[in-house]
């Protein structure tokens, strides 16, 4: 059974996201600049499903445990070089 991500928005640009498995679950603080979020998407998405989506290969490639408590959406790219690429690949298809 995949992941459940639930994403409350915080404040602008401010994100809480609950990732559930099974029994257990983990709270990630995320934050998403602007200037980002255009980088990234170009179309007509909303944050929420760019973080939905970044979570979703964020979890491909590690556990939920291992993902930062709190980060800034711009650091995925610092751990997975692929990242940019791939994102925009999902949210344009």
């Amino acid at each position: 059974m995949p992941a459940a991500i639930q994403i409350e928005r915080q404040k602008e640009g401010l994100f809480r996201v609950r990732v559930r498995e099974a029994d257990t679950s983990t709270t990630h603080v995320v934050s998403v600049r602007p200037d980002y979020f255009q980088k990234l998407t170009r179309s007509g998405v909303t944050t929420e499903e760019l973080i939905r989506r970044s979570f979703e290969f964020l979890l491909e490639h590690e556990p939920k445990e291992a993902i930062l408590a709190e980060f800034d959406l711009a650091v995925i790219q610092r751990y997975f070089p692929d990242y940019e690429q791939e994102v925009r690949r999902r949210l344009a298809g």
